[in-house]
Formats: C-alpha cells, sequence, structure tokens
C-alpha cells in the first residue's frame, strides 16, 4: 500500500512514534480532534460554495459548466460527424 509515497513499514514506524509521544489513551481524543476539524473545513467549503452558487444565481450567472462543457462536446461530434459521414470505413 503507497499512500502519498510512504510505504507501510514507514506508516508503521509514524504510527509507532505518534503511540510513543501522546501515548495510547491520548490518540482517540486527537483523532476526534482532526474528524472535528476536517468536518468544520468541509462544512465551512459547503457554506462558500452555497453563497457564490446563490449569488450568481441572483446576478443571472451560469454556473453550470457541466452543461457548457458537454454541449460543446456535441457540438464538435455532430461537426466530425458531418466530416467523416461519407467517408465511413467498411470492414
Amino acid at each position: 500500500m503507497i499512500f502519498l509515497f510512504i510505504s507501510g513499514p514507514e506508516i508503521m514506524v509514524i504510527l509507532l512514534i505518534v503511540v510513543m509521544v501522546f501515548g495510547a489513551d491520548k490518540i482517540p481524543e486527537i483523532a476526534r480532534g482532526l474528524g472535528k476539524g476536517i468536518r468544520q473545513v468541509k462544512d465551512a467549503t459547503n457554506d462558500i460554495k452555497r453563497e457564490i452558487k446563490d449569488s450568481s444565481e441572483k446576478i443571472g450567472i451560469d454556473t453550470d459548466i457541466r452543461k457548457n462543457v458537454t454541449k460543446e462536446i456535441d457540438a464538435v461530434k455532430d461537426n466530425i460527424d458531418d466530416l467523416t459521414g461519407p467517408i465511413k470505413r467498411q470492414f
């Protein structure tokens, strides 16, 4: 298992050092704190996304990039089909 260019034995050494420094009884507390911190960052990110979406909808800006990209890709496909239509390969 490779995670961020760190292999399994290296992760085990890091975990061993964490246990030695903080003690086994503090690790669940640290994990809970990290979990809460990650949750707060995720909630803040979602709030920012929602604010941007709401503001853009009020102003009238289209934020659905996926729809625009799909539309352009379909247009290119249609152009290619029109161009290669009479030149279809036969097997």
